[in-house]
């Protein structure tokens, strides 16, 4: 199977730690000691791709961030993992004139300009450190990868790219080119790193067809220079996708600001909107025990607890996606797996009259039956301890989602926002919710009646938007995002109609009956078991008709790009009338795990079809909702 995007940038950073040679096979060997200086951007590109064991097998002594006080270590070569910006170079030049190392490799994050590379040059002379610095890289990694199928643009600083920062009212001429310029500079280092060119599909008059139109100009600019393309020859590899050229569609976020703001019922995207995750770690607060404090005393200080939820927990990669009961229940059936291999080593230990004693003393004992499963159960322990530990982490994370789900009766606002994407019939009023003190938190009621407003078929009136407006006032929201939804709406040529959201719906669900049991880990009373039917956001019927040459109206006035073409003709008119395999859809505004998960699970239901999600930056419905508040101050 072709390397995924995450394997490729792994693959990419291990080479790099190698001093920017293939690393070696034989693991025997004893890895050169050095240390890493990176900055916050190198920082979050490496984190969800390597473990700090893994930078210590690559003979990785100290990984320090570039501005922190750092201490000379002159025997010592140093592998600097940065982006080329002015304050970056001048600590640069800072550490040359300091002498801080033997030697010097600098992997630039993005291409550095050669007025900087000069600004670098000139220091190293000054300091009479030329000999010491061995490699200058542009590495082409300016992006983070999260899944094997997802990928982001910007974690530091997003907020230079957001949603917000291209809507804005005020926005100059230079202010959008830089921002555009950003995010394709990023888009550029993706397809380097993946070693392929795209066939480019984008609709008109939006953020998305200035990306497209600069992607197409860098792509189109890098091929001509035959020598230097970073295109062919070595750069090239094993593509991804196979012998044929993928499909990249670029799409603009106000194509669904519904999706966004909608409560989701699937684990990940769960964790995401009710926790603190964030490249794929999730941090919260530890549960204290319920002894209370003595009377006077300070109140005990809550510990946070971080959790890495990677591509190496089986149980995380199988259940991500699923819906968040099914995950409780999985949990319950894994941890009772668990108990009954251990209560089973504890009953042979038992029979053996081994209780207490340690391994040493079981293996000297003659080899009866008893004796041998005993063996063979210690020797599974660490297999076992490892699976405690990931029962445990899921343990505590689903403990502390369900707590949410129940505190906010979020699966009220689940399946009502269903309905209303859906167009099913409501059993219960909008303002009865947004009016009930005990369902969900103002945040969730703005987001209800946002996702209400924008997929009304019909226009609010007046007299309705005034009464719903003081419903939200009365539980203390803050209207800005209400106005700038009414604004967005009265200028948007996008009419939301019944096809923008697909027929999701929900049903009631008894399979999960089991959960409810007062046996089991999470008690999910007062919680509805509602289970996801097949989504069709609009984002990924767009994908698809595009990517299968459906005659999908949405998307038959699509602009099409293909780099490779050398006139730089932009026709609307494809070229390739056969179907793609392989896509990757991009969202220019920001992107969230509901849009994820959908697009993998629709992408399931079509053999033979590999799709990659990827997004300016990835928000949750609360960090979207400020970005609309901030657009709709008066």
């Amino acid at each position: 199977m072709a390397a995924s995007v995450r394997e490729k940038q792994a693959a990419a950073l291990k080479r790099m730690l190698n001093f920017n040679a293939p690393p070696l096979k034989n693991t025997a060997a004893e890895p050169v000691w050095k240390v890493l200086i990176y900055d916050r951007c190198g920082q979050d590109i490496i984190s969800p791709l390597l473990a700090v064991k893994e930078l210590r097998d690559m003979g990785i002594t100290l990984h320090l961030l570039l501005h922190s006080d750092r201490d000379p270590i002159p025997d010592v070569p140093a592998i600097y993992f940065v982006m080329p910006t002015e304050e970056n170079i001048d600590r640069i030049c800072q550490d040359l004139r300091s002498q801080l190392y033997e030697s010097y490799y600098f992997n630039f994050i993005s291409a550095i300009s050669r007025s900087k590379l000069e600004d670098i040059a000139s220091a190293a002379l000054l300091a009479n450190a030329i000999t010491q610095v061995t490699k200058v890289f542009d590495q082409y990694l300016n992006f983070i990868t999260l899944e094997d199928d997802m990928f982001i643009l910007s974690n530091q600083n997003k907020e230079l790219i957001s949603y917000h920062a291209i809507n804005k009212s005020d926005i100059m001429d230079t202010e959008m080119e830089a921002i555009m310029d950003t995010i394709v500079d990023s888009l550029f280092c993706f397809f380097v790193t993946l070693g392929t060119v795209p066939i480019i599909r984008c609709p008109r008059g939006n953020a998305a067809e200035m990306v497209a139109v600069k992607l197409d100009k860098k792509l189109r600019e890098n091929l001509r220079d035959a020598r230097n393309s970073l295109f062919t020859g070595d750069n090239m590899g094993a593509s991804q996708f196979s012998f044929q050229r993928p499909l990249f569609v670029l799409a603009d976020r106000n194509l669904d600001l519904a999706t966004p703001l909608h409560h989701t019922w699937t684990y990940q995207a769960l964790i995401h909107d009710v926790l603190d995750f964030h490249l794929n770690r999730v941090s919260m607060d530890e549960s204290v025990g319920s002894e209370s404090s003595p009377a006077g005393a300070r109140p005990k200080k809550k510990n946070k607890k971080s959790y890495d939820l990677t591509s190496a927990d089986m149980f995380w990669q199988k259940h991500k996606g699923s819906p968040f009961p099914e995950v409780a229940e999985s949990v319950q059936e894994e941890l009772d797996t668990y108990r009954a291999q251990e209560d089973e080593v504890k009953r042979l230990k038992s029979i053996m009259g081994l209780e207490g004693e340690d391994e040493g003393a079981i293996s000297s004992i003659s080899m009866s039956d008893n004796t041998a499963k005993l063996t063979l159960a210690v020797s599974s322990l660490p297999e076992l301890l490892e699976k405690k530990r990931l029962i445990d982490l899921h343990t505590n994370v689903a403990t502390a989602v369900l707590d949410q789900i129940k505190s906010r009766k979020l699966d009220v606002y689940f399946e009502y926002e269903e309905k209303l994407m859906s167009k099913s019939t409501l059993d219960k009023s909008l303002l009865d919710i947004i009016g009930d003190p005990d369902a969900g938190t103002p945040e969730d009621k703005m987001r209800l009646f946002l996702i209400f407003y924008i997929t009304a078929l019909q226009p609010t009136s007046e007299t309705d938007l005034d009464q719903y407006k003081k419903a939200l006032l009365d539980t203390g929201c803050d209207l800005s995002p209400v106005n700038y939804i009414k604004q967005w709406k009265a200028f948007t040529k996008i009419a939301a109609t019944p096809s923008n959201y697909g027929n999701s719906g929900v049903k009631p669900m008894g399979l999960f009956s089991r959960v409810m049991n007062s046996g089991s880990q999470f008690v999910m009373d007062g919680v509805k078991h509602l289970v996801l039917k097949q989504h069709d956001l609009r984002v990924s019927r767009i994908e698809f008709g595009v990517l299968m040459i459906y005659d999908l109206q949405e998307t038959d006035d699509y602009r099409y790009f293909d780099p490779k073409m050398l006139r730089g003709s932009e026709s609307s008119i494809p070229r390739n009338k056969n179907p793609f395999q392989e896509a990757i859809v991009f969202m220019v505004g920001g992107g969230n795990y509901v849009e994820y998960q959908n697009l993998v699970d629709y992408t399931k239901a079509k053999p033979g079809k590999r799709v990659l999600y990827g997004c300016s930056e990835l928000f949750n419905a609360g960090q979207f909702i400020k970005q609309l508040s901030s657009l709709g101050q008066k």
